[in-house]
Protein backbone atom coordinates (compact mmCIF):
# COMPACT_ATOMS: atom_id res chain seq x y z
CA UNK A 1 0.00 0.00 0.00
CA UNK A 2 1.14 3.50 -0.77
CA UNK A 3 0.74 5.86 2.19
CA UNK A 4 2.83 8.69 0.73
CA UNK A 5 1.17 12.05 0.07
CA UNK A 6 2.36 15.38 -1.31
CA UNK A 7 1.56 18.85 -0.03
CA UNK A 8 2.95 21.82 -1.98
CA UNK A 9 5.60 19.65 -3.61
CA UNK A 10 6.79 18.20 -0.29
CA UNK A 11 6.47 14.43 0.07
CA UNK A 12 5.32 12.89 3.37
CA UNK A 13 5.75 9.21 4.24
CA UNK A 14 2.10 9.12 5.35
CA UNK A 15 -0.76 11.62 5.75
CA UNK A 16 -0.78 11.82 9.57
CA UNK A 17 0.54 14.81 11.49
CA UNK A 18 -0.40 16.35 14.84
CA UNK A 19 -2.36 19.52 15.46
CA UNK A 20 -0.38 22.53 16.60
CA UNK A 21 -0.53 23.11 20.33
CA UNK A 22 -1.32 19.51 21.22
CA UNK A 23 2.11 17.94 20.79
CA UNK A 24 4.67 20.57 21.81
CA UNK A 25 7.48 20.14 19.31
CA UNK A 26 7.55 16.38 19.80
CA UNK A 27 9.95 16.45 22.74
CA UNK A 28 7.20 15.86 25.29
CA UNK A 29 5.87 12.83 23.38
CA UNK A 30 9.15 11.26 22.26
CA UNK A 31 9.15 8.60 24.97
CA UNK A 32 5.59 7.51 24.10
CA UNK A 33 5.62 7.78 20.30
CA UNK A 34 8.14 6.79 17.62
CA UNK A 35 8.28 10.26 16.05
CA UNK A 36 9.89 8.81 12.92
CA UNK A 37 6.62 7.08 12.07
CA UNK A 38 4.65 10.31 11.75
CA UNK A 39 4.18 11.93 8.38
CA UNK A 40 5.09 15.24 10.02
CA UNK A 41 5.42 16.95 13.37
CA UNK A 42 3.50 20.23 13.51
CA UNK A 43 4.96 22.37 16.26
CA UNK A 44 3.19 24.56 18.79
CA UNK A 45 2.82 28.15 17.62
CA UNK A 46 5.95 30.30 17.84
CA UNK A 47 6.09 34.10 17.97
CA UNK A 48 8.88 36.64 17.55
CA UNK A 49 9.16 37.08 21.33
CA UNK A 50 8.05 34.94 24.31
CA UNK A 51 4.33 35.02 25.09
CA UNK A 52 3.13 34.35 28.63
CA UNK A 53 -0.33 33.32 27.52
CA UNK A 54 -3.59 33.89 29.37
CA UNK A 55 -4.19 33.77 33.14
CA UNK A 56 -5.34 30.50 34.73
CA UNK A 57 -7.59 28.56 34.83
CA UNK A 58 -7.31 28.14 31.08
CA UNK A 59 -8.29 24.53 30.32
CA UNK A 60 -11.51 22.72 31.15
CA UNK A 61 -13.28 19.57 30.05
CA UNK A 62 -16.69 19.88 28.42
CA UNK A 63 -19.10 17.30 27.07
CA UNK A 64 -17.49 15.79 23.97
CA UNK A 65 -14.17 17.60 24.26
CA UNK A 66 -12.36 20.45 25.95
CA UNK A 67 -12.07 24.22 26.02
CA UNK A 68 -8.69 25.90 26.12
CA UNK A 69 -7.64 29.52 26.47
CA UNK A 70 -3.89 29.01 26.67
CA UNK A 71 -3.26 32.19 24.72
CA UNK A 72 -0.51 30.68 22.55
CA UNK A 73 2.06 30.66 25.35
CA UNK A 74 5.46 30.04 23.77
CA UNK A 75 9.16 30.72 24.48
CA UNK A 76 9.74 32.82 21.35
CA UNK A 77 11.70 32.18 18.17
CA UNK A 78 15.20 32.26 19.72
CA UNK A 79 14.54 29.42 22.17
CA UNK A 80 12.50 27.57 19.53
CA UNK A 81 15.43 27.48 17.10
CA UNK A 82 18.05 26.63 19.72
CA UNK A 83 16.02 24.01 21.58
CA UNK A 84 13.10 22.66 19.54
CA UNK A 85 14.55 22.64 16.04
CA UNK A 86 17.80 21.24 17.42
CA UNK A 87 15.83 18.40 19.02
CA UNK A 88 14.01 17.66 15.75
CA UNK A 89 17.33 17.25 13.90
CA UNK A 90 17.45 13.69 15.27
CA UNK A 91 14.28 12.57 13.52
CA UNK A 92 13.45 11.48 10.00
CA UNK A 93 10.10 13.16 9.63
CA UNK A 94 8.85 16.38 8.09
CA UNK A 95 8.56 19.47 10.27
CA UNK A 96 5.73 22.00 9.94
CA UNK A 97 6.26 25.11 12.08
CA UNK A 98 3.17 26.96 13.26
CA UNK A 99 3.66 30.75 13.33
CA UNK A 100 1.64 33.31 15.33
CA UNK A 101 1.70 37.06 15.89
CA UNK A 102 -0.35 40.14 16.76
CA UNK A 103 0.66 42.15 13.71
CA UNK A 104 1.80 41.33 10.19
CA UNK A 105 5.27 42.56 11.14
CA UNK A 106 5.46 40.06 14.03
CA UNK A 107 4.56 37.18 11.72
CA UNK A 108 7.14 38.29 9.15
CA UNK A 109 9.89 38.46 11.74
CA UNK A 110 9.38 34.77 12.56
CA UNK A 111 9.00 33.78 8.90
CA UNK A 112 12.28 35.49 8.01
CA UNK A 113 14.11 33.94 10.97
CA UNK A 114 13.00 30.48 9.79
CA UNK A 115 13.82 31.06 6.12
CA UNK A 116 17.30 29.53 6.35
CA UNK A 117 16.43 26.74 8.77
CA UNK A 118 16.80 23.55 6.75
CA UNK A 119 14.92 21.51 9.35
CA UNK A 120 11.71 23.43 8.55
CA UNK A 121 9.77 21.92 5.63
CA UNK A 122 6.60 24.02 5.70
CA UNK A 123 5.11 26.93 7.61
CA UNK A 124 1.59 26.86 9.05
CA UNK A 125 0.27 30.36 9.72
CA UNK A 126 -2.17 30.65 12.61
CA UNK A 127 -4.59 33.37 11.49
CA UNK A 128 -6.80 32.91 14.54
CA UNK A 129 -4.47 35.29 16.40
CA UNK A 130 -6.00 38.67 17.36
CA UNK A 131 -4.88 41.47 15.04
CA UNK A 132 -4.10 44.29 17.47
CA UNK A 133 -4.21 46.87 14.67
CA UNK A 134 -7.77 45.84 13.75
CA UNK A 135 -9.35 45.96 17.19
CA UNK A 136 -8.29 42.39 18.07
CA UNK A 137 -10.35 40.83 15.27
CA UNK A 138 -8.57 37.65 14.20
CA UNK A 139 -6.70 37.79 10.87
CA UNK A 140 -8.71 34.79 9.74
CA UNK A 141 -12.15 36.32 10.26
CA UNK A 142 -12.06 38.84 7.42
CA UNK A 143 -11.25 37.79 3.85
CA UNK A 144 -9.47 41.05 2.99
CA UNK A 145 -7.21 40.77 6.08
CA UNK A 146 -6.50 37.12 5.32
CA UNK A 147 -5.44 38.06 1.79
CA UNK A 148 -3.14 40.81 3.05
CA UNK A 149 -1.31 38.66 5.56
CA UNK A 150 -1.04 35.71 3.16
CA UNK A 151 0.49 37.90 0.43
CA UNK A 152 2.93 39.49 2.87
CA UNK A 153 4.09 36.11 4.18
CA UNK A 154 4.41 34.58 0.72
CA UNK A 155 6.71 37.43 -0.31
CA UNK A 156 9.15 36.59 2.51
CA UNK A 157 8.76 32.84 3.06
CA UNK A 158 11.31 30.40 1.67
CA UNK A 159 9.19 27.37 2.64
CA UNK A 160 5.69 26.51 1.34
CA UNK A 161 2.95 28.30 3.30
CA UNK A 162 -0.13 26.65 4.84
CA UNK A 163 -2.79 29.06 6.08
CA UNK A 164 -4.64 27.62 9.10
CA UNK A 165 -8.22 28.80 8.84
CA UNK A 166 -10.59 29.74 11.64
CA UNK A 167 -14.04 28.10 11.71
CA UNK A 168 -15.48 31.17 13.41
CA UNK A 169 -16.61 32.70 10.11
CA UNK A 170 -19.80 32.89 8.07
CA UNK A 171 -18.42 31.37 4.86
CA UNK A 172 -15.40 29.05 5.07
CA UNK A 173 -15.27 28.69 1.26
CA UNK A 174 -14.78 32.45 0.92
CA UNK A 175 -11.87 32.34 3.36
CA UNK A 176 -10.31 29.37 1.57
CA UNK A 177 -10.54 31.21 -1.75
CA UNK A 178 -9.00 34.33 -0.20
CA UNK A 179 -6.00 32.33 1.01
CA UNK A 180 -5.60 30.64 -2.37
CA UNK A 181 -5.87 33.88 -4.36
CA UNK A 182 -3.18 35.45 -2.17
CA UNK A 183 -0.76 32.63 -2.97
CA UNK A 184 -1.15 30.10 -0.15
CA UNK A 185 0.34 26.72 -1.04
CA UNK A 186 -2.17 24.84 1.16
CA UNK A 187 -4.77 25.43 3.84
CA UNK A 188 -5.44 23.61 7.11
CA UNK A 189 -8.69 23.56 9.05
CA UNK A 190 -10.40 23.71 11.35
CA UNK A 191 -8.92 25.61 14.26
CA UNK A 192 -10.94 25.54 17.48
CA UNK A 193 -14.54 26.77 17.74
CA UNK A 194 -15.13 29.55 20.28
CA UNK A 195 -17.05 28.30 23.31
CA UNK A 196 -17.83 29.09 26.94
CA UNK A 197 -18.48 27.25 30.20
CA UNK A 198 -20.12 28.65 33.35
CA UNK A 199 -20.03 26.97 36.77
CA UNK A 200 -23.67 26.99 37.90
CA UNK A 201 -22.67 26.49 41.56
CA UNK A 202 -20.31 29.47 41.79
CA UNK A 203 -22.06 31.38 39.00
CA UNK A 204 -18.70 32.27 37.52
CA UNK A 205 -16.89 31.60 34.26
CA UNK A 206 -14.79 28.44 34.42
CA UNK A 207 -12.02 29.95 32.26
CA UNK A 208 -10.32 33.16 33.36
CA UNK A 209 -10.55 34.32 29.74
CA UNK A 210 -14.35 33.67 29.79
CA UNK A 211 -14.20 32.06 26.32
CA UNK A 212 -11.96 29.33 24.95
CA UNK A 213 -11.38 27.20 21.89
CA UNK A 214 -13.49 24.04 21.70
CA UNK A 215 -11.78 20.90 20.42
CA UNK A 216 -12.44 17.19 20.58
CA UNK A 217 -14.86 14.71 19.00
CA UNK A 218 -17.92 16.95 19.39
CA UNK A 219 -16.62 19.34 16.72
CA UNK A 220 -15.86 16.69 14.10
CA UNK A 221 -19.10 16.96 12.08
CA UNK A 222 -18.54 20.71 11.76
CA UNK A 223 -14.92 20.17 10.77
CA UNK A 224 -15.76 17.55 8.13
CA UNK A 225 -18.36 19.87 6.62
CA UNK A 226 -15.93 22.77 6.46
CA UNK A 227 -13.15 20.63 4.97
CA UNK A 228 -15.59 19.45 2.31
CA UNK A 229 -16.67 23.00 1.48
CA UNK A 230 -13.14 24.40 1.49
CA UNK A 231 -11.64 21.60 -0.59
CA UNK A 232 -14.33 22.05 -3.24
CA UNK A 233 -13.71 25.81 -3.35
CA UNK A 234 -9.96 25.68 -4.01
CA UNK A 235 -7.36 23.78 -6.02
CA UNK A 236 -4.69 23.73 -3.33
CA UNK A 237 -4.27 20.86 -0.83
CA UNK A 238 -6.25 20.79 2.42
CA UNK A 239 -5.06 19.44 5.76
CA UNK A 240 -8.08 18.39 7.81
CA UNK A 241 -8.45 18.34 11.58
CA UNK A 242 -11.05 18.60 14.31
CA UNK A 243 -12.03 15.73 16.59
CA UNK A 244 -10.04 12.91 14.97
CA UNK A 245 -9.95 10.13 17.56
CA UNK A 246 -9.55 7.00 15.41
CA UNK A 247 -8.56 5.88 11.94
CA UNK A 248 -12.07 5.99 10.53
CA UNK A 249 -12.34 9.65 11.56
CA UNK A 250 -9.22 10.42 9.56
CA UNK A 251 -10.55 8.47 6.55
CA UNK A 252 -13.77 10.50 6.75
CA UNK A 253 -11.78 13.74 6.46
CA UNK A 254 -9.90 12.39 3.46
CA UNK A 255 -13.11 11.34 1.73
CA UNK A 256 -14.36 14.89 2.31
CA UNK A 257 -11.30 16.27 0.52
CA UNK A 258 -8.37 16.40 2.95
CA UNK A 259 -5.00 15.32 1.54
CA UNK A 260 -3.55 15.04 5.03
CA UNK A 261 -4.94 14.93 8.58
CA UNK A 262 -3.94 16.25 12.01
CA UNK A 263 -4.61 14.53 15.33
CA UNK A 264 -5.16 17.05 18.13
CA UNK A 265 -7.15 16.69 21.35
CA UNK A 266 -6.81 12.90 21.21
CA UNK A 267 -3.12 13.31 22.14
CA UNK A 268 -4.16 14.54 25.60
CA UNK A 269 -6.15 11.37 26.25
CA UNK A 270 -3.77 8.94 24.61
CA UNK A 271 -0.17 10.02 23.92
CA UNK A 272 0.04 7.36 21.20
CA UNK A 273 -3.16 8.46 19.45
CA UNK A 274 -1.43 9.66 16.27
CA UNK A 275 0.25 6.29 15.64
CA UNK A 276 -2.95 4.45 16.52
CA UNK A 277 -4.84 6.54 13.94
CA UNK A 278 -2.18 5.76 11.33
CA UNK A 279 -2.32 2.01 12.00
CA UNK A 280 -6.12 2.01 11.87
CA UNK A 281 -6.00 3.85 8.52
CA UNK A 282 -3.72 1.12 7.18
CA UNK A 283 -6.14 -1.56 8.40
CA UNK A 284 -9.01 0.25 6.69
CA UNK A 285 -7.07 0.25 3.42
CA UNK A 286 -6.36 -3.47 3.73
CA UNK A 287 -9.98 -4.25 4.55
CA UNK A 288 -11.39 -2.29 1.60
CA UNK A 289 -8.65 -3.03 -0.92
CA UNK A 290 -7.32 0.51 -1.19
CA UNK A 291 -3.82 0.39 -2.67
CA UNK A 292 -3.07 4.12 -2.61
CA UNK A 293 -4.24 6.48 0.16
CA UNK A 294 -4.57 9.25 -2.42
CA UNK A 295 -7.48 7.35 -4.01
CA UNK A 296 -9.60 8.37 -1.03
CA UNK A 297 -8.97 12.12 -1.21
CA UNK A 298 -12.24 13.81 -2.16
CA UNK A 299 -13.76 10.50 -3.24
CA UNK A 300 -17.17 11.56 -1.88
CA UNK A 301 -18.63 14.36 -3.95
Amino acid sequence: MNMKVKIAGVEFKNPVTVASGTFGSGMEYGEFVDLNRLGAITTKGVANVPWEGNPTPRVTEVYGGMLNAIGLQNPGIDVFIERDLAFLEKYDTRVIVNVCGHTVEEYLEVVERLSDEKRVDLLEINVSCPNVKQGAIAFGQKASELEKITKAIKEKAKQPVIMKLSPNVTDIAEMAKAAESAGADAISLINTITGMKIDVRTRKFVLANKTGGMSGPAIKPVAVRMVYQASHAVNIPVIGMGGIMKGEDAIEFMLAGAAMVSVGAANFINPGASIQVLEEMEKYMERYGVNDINELVGAVT
